[in-house]
């Protein structure tokens, strides 16, 4: 089992940033895929951004050039850099963790960022 906690959501203006981070626990391989997915209200999940193993990444189009995903020293903690942030950013945020070769998808509580004036 793997269990992952949010942190860093809040109210933030349009062109601001926030930084959120992720803590994961338990069985926690080596070999993983983590990352954030969001949801807005009355829509569905979607991918905001993936890191692997190592450091290749993947973004959503509407994030690339102000989204950073990355991880901390630790293996178990990563991190979304949300810069020049609009108000369609506005959704719970939650961490994503999968180990390679696993079927085994886990997911965060989310955490909520609000972007508005």
């Amino acid at each position: 089992q793997v269990q992952l906690v949010e942190s860093g959501g809040g109210l933030v203006q349009p062109g601001g940033s926030l930084r959120l981070s992720c803590a994961a626990s338990g069985s926690i391989s080596s070999v993983n895929v983590m990352g954030w997915y969001r949801q807005a209200p009355g829509k569905e999940r979607e991918l905001v951004a993936l890191i692997m193993s190592g450091t290749a990444t993947t973004y959503a189009d509407s994030v690339k050039g102000r989204f950073t995903v990355s991880r901390g020293d630790a293996k178990n903690t990563l991190y979304l850099q949300m810069n020049s942030l609009k108000p369609e950013d506005t959704a719970v945020y939650c961490c994503y963790y999968r180990a390679v070769g696993s079927a085994s998808d886990y997911w965060g509580q989310g955490t909520q960022v609000t972007v508005s004036s």
